[in-house]
């Protein structure tokens, strides 16, 4: 295939912060020419994400990196009729629109769905919110703090134990997942749109995505199930599905879910046979019934070596365990580079980003371009909607566009 694989699909990212302009970066890493329209002046709030305390210091503006690259920039008032305009002539030819502005700054700024369809009966609206489009707390703003982690359960459930506080989302951990299941949905639109020669609209919301990232335990409690309270590190039911801490202060996660096979290996991997023996630790069950004991026991051996010789020892058993990364490992890992998870950028390969997190066969993503400063486009965008630079330099000094 020479052309990449949305060659020629015309992408309006009329979104701010993550999780809607994450599913149009997609689009771009694809080959869709995605134009992200911003304010004039300081532009999306998400450029400024990463200067608030307690966020990683870098030189570089890695959240504009992540989310925005390979797009084009239009700098452009929406509160101005004028601005409004130079929207609606750019919808009219466009494929896919996509936003998660709230729905009464749509229809105060006219881009909400019905404004826009009737302009182009084939184009796929993407619309994404906090809590969904109808009930009560449809006009609440959210983020995937709030509409995703805390409102779906699992800040609740992934707490160390029913004593501790509920564990803190890091940013974008709700987002991106979410932007994920907006994407799928306007490929879904548009294969619709390649039957029935029309668009819609496609609707996604932190709430849902959140739910069901949490459906397993959602589920049981949608049929009344009576849940555990989670107990302590060191008071957890299975010694097996556990993690340890080793000599560098590292930690480890183990998962032997196939316990008959796999004890016997890991008590001879950590120099313990002797546990073998244990009339405590003899089968599953009374492993289960005596895990406290056998934390203990574990805990000590993995504290004897570092965690380099406990991935070579688990690893050459074929042991299921991995470690419990630091964002510090990440650029170092040999299997994500290898699989071309991380990309970086031809102009500036001082810099790299996540890449798309699924493969086609013989279809290779596009290579990233560094992402566009305020309006860096927007004479060329104006351009191809027949405005001369007459009318360009006008509405500039209006104020309309920059």
């Amino acid at each position: 295939m020479s052309e990449s694989l949305f060659s020629g699909l015309k992408v309006i990212d009329c979104g701010s912060y993550i999780a809607a302009p994450a599913a149009t970066t997609i689009l771009a890493d694809l080959g869709a020419d995605v134009v992200k329209i911003e304010p004039p002046g300081a532009g999306d709030p998400y450029r400024q994400l990463p200067k608030i305390p307690g966020n990683p210091i870098c030189e570089h503006d890695y959240a504009w990196l992540l989310d925005s690259h390979s797009k084009r920039g239009l700098a452009l008032d929406l509160a101005s009729p004028e601005g409004q305009e130079v929207l609606h002539r750019l919808v009219a030819d466009a494929d896919v629109f996509v936003t998660n502005y709230p729905l009464r700054v749509r229809d105060k700024l006219h881009i909400d769905y019905e404004t826009l369809s009737a302009l182009n009966d084939r184009l796929v609206y993407g619309s994404f919110t906090g809590y969904g489009e109808t009930g009560p707390e449809v006009a609440k703003p959210g983020f995937d703090a709030t509409s995703y982690w805390a409102r779906s359960g699992m800040m609740d459930q992934v707490r160390n134990s029913s004593e501790a506080t509920p564990a803190r989302a890091v940013i974008g951990q709700g987002d991106h997942p979410s932007a994920m299941s907006l994407y799928a949905g306007l490929v879904t639109a548009l294969f619709q749109r390649e039957r029935t020669g029309k668009g819609t609209k496609v609707s996604s919301s932190l709430l849902a995505n959140g739910l069901w990232a949490n459906s397993y335990l959602a589920t049981a409690a949608l049929c009344r199930a009576e849940f555990i309270p989670r107990p302590r590190r060191e008071n957890l039911f299975n010694a097996l599905s556990c993690h340890y801490q080793a000599a560098d202060g590292k930690w480890l996660l183990l998962t032997i879910l196939n316990e008959d096979r796999y004890w016997p290996v890991l008590a001879r991997c950590v120099g313990r046979a002797d546990l073998l023996t244990d009339e405590r630790f003899a089968t599953k069950p009374d492993r289960l019934r005596n895990a406290h004991a056998l934390i203990v026991t574990l805990d000590e051996v993995f504290g004897r070596h570092e965690r380099a010789h406990w991935e070579r020892v688990l690893g050459e058993n074929n042991i299921v365990f991995d470690i419990v990364a630091t964002p510090a490992d990440i650029p170092h890992d040999q299997q994500l580079h290898a699989n071309g998870l991380a990309v970086s950028f031809p102009e500036d390969e001082r810099v790299s980003t996540v890449a798309v997190p699924f493969r086609l066969a013989n279809l290779r993503t596009v290579p990233p371009r560094l992402p566009p400063s305020i309006g860096q486009h927007t004479d060329e965008v104006l351009a191809e909607l027949g405005y001369d630079a007459e009318r360009t330099a006008a509405l500039r000094a209006a104020g309309t566009v920059a």
